[in-house]
Order: structure tokens, then sequence, then C-alpha cells
């Protein structure tokens, strides 16, 4: 059996299952961050890369892949309910590549490490004998007992998604801003049964929230918020949004709706649908997979 035979989320799950954790770990791997308790604190951890020719290409402007770089990590951040911290960078990339693009890329990089106020506090280079990968590991952190998993989602909760969806390619994967402000607002003033990042697509993303919940949903199809020119399979399963999904009781979620646009009015709120108690996915098309694309 190949990666592509088994799919992202079956070799991910493979992985991880037999990997080793002590009584620190509240959250172990599988969600948009781990969970570590760190003395009295909560500390989140995150690593995530880009890779040419998959999240970019040499085309793409260094400064927003810079960018995208860290504000891939910052966005899981964001999807746990806390604030990102301290940076590790790893750069790989062939010797032949111009020393311009590199200070380029790390250019953004800082644009968003001062934009979210987090210290790059070293890291890695490296040869590549084929294209530029560039890694980020990144800590963040929640109040304790405060961090907002993909797993307590309940049947008759909203759905929720901020923003607008679809479209990615058109260049908004490079320069989305992650919800960080809104996810710690919505964790101080309402209580969030779930949330995680849309990397994959709502048609990915929401099925995995649903399973690790252990509940089914509807959504309706008519109020997936999209951007201009998109059509709703396209605000399905493009992926690389980067909004937040999130879950709560109806009753916060009418609180909610009063609330968001005081709190941040140039942003848009959706409530598109809810979880049942069923399984089933209702009749959305695939999202993003690494192995299957």
């Amino acid at each position: 059996m190949t990666l592509a035979d088994a799919g992202e989320d079956q070799v991910v799950a493979q992985l991880i299952k037999a990997l080793p954790n002590d009584a620190r770990v509240l959250v172990p791997a599988g969600d948009d961050c781990a969970v570590v308790r760190h003395g009295p604190e909560l500390l989140l951890l995150k690593t995530d890369c880009v890779i040419e020719d998959v999240h970019f290409t040499r085309a793409s402007p260094p400064r927003a892949v810079g960018w995208k770089a860290l504000c891939r990590a910052v966005s899981d951040v964001a999807a746990m309910g806390g604030w990102p911290g301290d940076a590790l960078i790893t750069l790989a990339a062939p010797p032949a590549l111009e020393f311009s693009w590199v200070r380029g890329l790390y250019a953004g990089l800082r644009r968003a490490a001062e934009r979210y106020r987090i210290n790059v506090v070293g890291g890695e280079t490296a040869r590549s004998l084929g294209g530029i990968f560039i890694s980020v590991a990144l800590t963040g952190s929640v109040p304790s007992g405060r961090y907002v998993t993909r797993a307590g989602g309940e049947p008759g909760d909203s759905i929720f998604v901020t923003g607008k969806l679809g479209g990615s390619l058109a260049g908004r994967h490079l320069r989305f801003e992650p919800r960080v402000e809104e996810a710690v607002w919505l964790n101080e003033n309402f209580r969030l049964h779930a949330m995680m990042d849309l990397s994959d697509g709502l048609a990915k993303d929401l099925p995995r929230l649903a399973r690790a919940s252990g509940v089914g949903f509807r959504i309706d199809r008519a109020a997936v918020p999209l951007n201009r020119g998109c059509t709703v399979d396209q605000g399905l399963g493009d992926g690389e949004d980067y909004e937040l999904l999130f879950i709560v009781a109806p009753e916060e979620g009418a609180r909610l709706q009063a609330a968001w646009p005081q709190a941040f009015p140039k942003l848009k709120l959706s409530r598109i649908g809810e979880l049942n108690t069923g399984t089933a996915v209702d009749g959305v098309p695939g999202g993003y997979d690494h192995f299957r694309r």
C-alpha cells in the first residue's frame, strides 16, 4: 500500500498512535497543536512547513512565501485559542538559489513575526538537492483549562466559520491573516466546544472535527460564505483559507452573533449548520489531501 492508497489522514493516524507521551501531555499529536503542561502554564507546540511546488513556486514573491511559512503555524496556535510565542526556522535550499530570494523570504518571516509579536530565536540551514523547503517550529501559550480542541462538539451545536472561503489559488494562500485576535476573543468570551483552522478546506476539515467529537453534521450549502467569483464547491474544497471553524451551543451562538459585529465589524461571521447524532458527511467534495494530489 502506498501513501496515496492510504491517504493523509490514515497515514498520520498510523504514525502517531505509538508515539510516547507522559502525563504532561494534555493534547497529543493529531490536533492543531500539542498541549503540554510546563510548570504552572500550558505550552502549545506546533511545526509546519512549506515546500516548493507544493505550497509555492519559485515565481512566488519570496516575502509572501516567508509570510505564509510562519503564518500557517500561527493559524494553528490561534485554532487552540492561544497566543503565539517563539519560533525556530529551518531553511533547506539549493546552493544555486539567489541570495536575494532568501533575503526576501526572511523579510516576509520578519514581517509576520513583528505582526504577531513572535520572537524568532534560531533555526537551521541546510543544502537541498531539490527544491526549497522551509520548516517552522512555533510555541504558544493558553491559560490553564482554556485550550480548545477539535473533540468537544455535541449534537445540536452550531457550526460557525469566520471570513469567506474559496479561491485560495488566486493568491489568497500567500497573504491570509491568521485569526489570532478573533480566536482569543472567542475563547475569552464564549464557551467554545471545538475549534480548528481551515487549512485543507471545509470539506476535509469539518469531517475531521466531527470524527474527533464523535458526531455527524449537516451544513447549509447556501450559507457557506464565498469569496467573489467562487462556487460553493470551491468554497468547500479549495483549501488554504486559514479561517476559523468553531462549534458553540445554540444559545451561545445567538449571543455570539449579536456581539460579533461590534468586536470585528470588518470580518464576516457565518453560521453554516449544526452537529447531529449521525455519522454522515453531508455530500461535500473531498478537500485537500497531500498524498492524493
